[in-house]
C-alpha cells in the first residue's frame, strides 16, 4: 500500500504543476480550479500514507492500540479539507458569471484528457484496496471523482472550441464542486462516525447481538460495544451471562472466529458471567430485533 500511495503522490504532484500552469495561460478557472482540487488530493494522499505507516507501528505501554486510529483521523481531515476548498472554489465561479473571460478551449481539452489518464490509472491502484479500508477508499473516491471531473472540463472545452460557448468554464467548475462535495459527504460522515467510536457502518450492531445471544448456554447479552480501531479493523467487548457457566477456551475462539467470519471484527473481548450478582451494565437497552437496515 505504501508504493501505492508514492506513486499516486509522484503522479499527481506532476500534473497539478502542468495543470496550474496551464489554466493560468488558457485563463480558464476550471483547469485552475481541478488543478487545487488535484492539490487537495496530493495533500489527502500525503496524509492517507502518513496515517497508513503510523498505523503500522506497534502497541507501547501507554498506547496499547498504537497508532491505528492514525487513518480514522486522516479520512477526517481530509474530506473537512477538500469541502473547505471547494467552497471557495464554487464562489470563485459564481462571480465568473458576470465576467464574460475569453477561454483557450483547446488547452482545456488537451491538459484534462491528460488528467483522465492520470486520476483513472491513480483511482485504479486504489480500487482494490478502497472495500475495507476507509482510509483508502477516501483516496479512491478522491481520484476517481477527479477522472470524472476531469472528462467534464474536457466536455467544457469542447463547448468552447466549437459553439464559443465561455459560459461553460464556470458551469463545469460548479459542476465540478457539486460532484466532489456529494462523493466526499459520505466518508466526512464515516470518518466523523469512527472519530466519536459509533459502529461502523457495514455492520449491523443487532446482528451482533442477536449471533451472540444465540449461542449455546448465553442467557442474556449486556454492556455490548463495537468501535473502529482503525480504517480497517474493528473492535468488540460484550458481557455474556451464561448460569450454566459452560464457557470454556473451545467456546471462546469459537466466537471470536465466528465475529471475524461473519462482521470482521478482528478485536473481541468477552467477559462471561454467571447473572448472580448486579453488573452493574450503565448501557442504554438496545432492541435487538433489526426493525430496518442499517443507514
Amino acid at each position: 500500500m505504501n508504493r501505492i500511495f508514492a506513486i499516486g503522490v509522484v503522479l499527481n504532484v506532476a500534473f497539478v504543476v502542468v495543470e496550474a500552469a496551464f489554466g493560468l495561460i488558457a485563463d480558464s478557472l476550471a483547469l485552475l480550479a481541478d488543478a487545487g482540487h488535484n492539490l487537495s488530493d496530493v495533500l489527502t494522499l500525503l496524509l492517507a500514507w502518513g496515517a497508513n505507516v503510523l498505523a503500522q507501528r506497534k502497541p507501547t505501554v501507554r498506547r496499547t492500540y498504537g497508532l491505528r486510529r492514525a487513518t480514522n483521523l486522516a479520512a477526517l481531515l481530509s474530506s473537512i479539507l477538500l469541502l473547505v476548498a471547494m467552497g471557495g472554489i464554487a464562489w470563485e465561479a459564481l462571480g465568473r458569471f458576470a465576467a464574460d473571460v475569453a477561454v483557450d478551449g483547446r488547452t482545456v481539452i488537451i491538459v484534462a484528457a491528460i488528467g483522465v489518464i492520470i486520476n483513472g490509472v491513480t483511482a485504479w491502484l486504489f480500487a482494490a484496496g478502497s472495500k475495507h479500508d476507509l482510509n483508502a477508499k477516501a483516496a479512491f473516491l478522491h481520484m476517481a471523482a477527479d477522472a470524472g471531473v476531469s472528462v467534464g472540463v474536457v466536455l467544457g472545452g469542447i463547448g468552447i472550441v466549437m459553439f464559443g460557448w465561455y459560459w461553460a468554464d464556470p458551469m463545469i467548475t460548479l459542476a465540478i464542486v457539486i460532484v466532489i462535495m456529494i462523493s466526499t459527504w459520505g466518508v466526512f460522515r464515516d470518518s466523523l462516525d469512527l472519530a466519536f467510536d459509533s459502529v461502523p457502518r457495514d455492520i449491523d450492531p443487532r446482528q451482533v447481538r442477536a449471533y451472540l445471544g444465540e449461542l449455546p448456554g448465553v442467557a442474556s447479552v449486556h454492556d455490548l460495544h463495537i468501535w473502529g480501531m482503525s480504517t480497517t479493523e474493528t473492535a468488540l467487548t460484550a458481557h455474556l451471562v451464561m448460569p450454566d457457566d459452560s464457557a470454556d477456551d473451545a467456546f471462546l475462539q469459537r466466537i471470536s472466529d465466528g465475529l471475524m467470519h461473519r462482521f470482521r471484527i478482528s478485536h473481541a473481548t468477552v467477559q462471561v458471567e454467571r447473572g448472580t450478582f448486579d453488573h452493574g451494565c450503565d448501557q442504554p437497552h438496545v432492541d435487538p430485533t433489526p426493525t430496518s437496515s442499517p443507514s
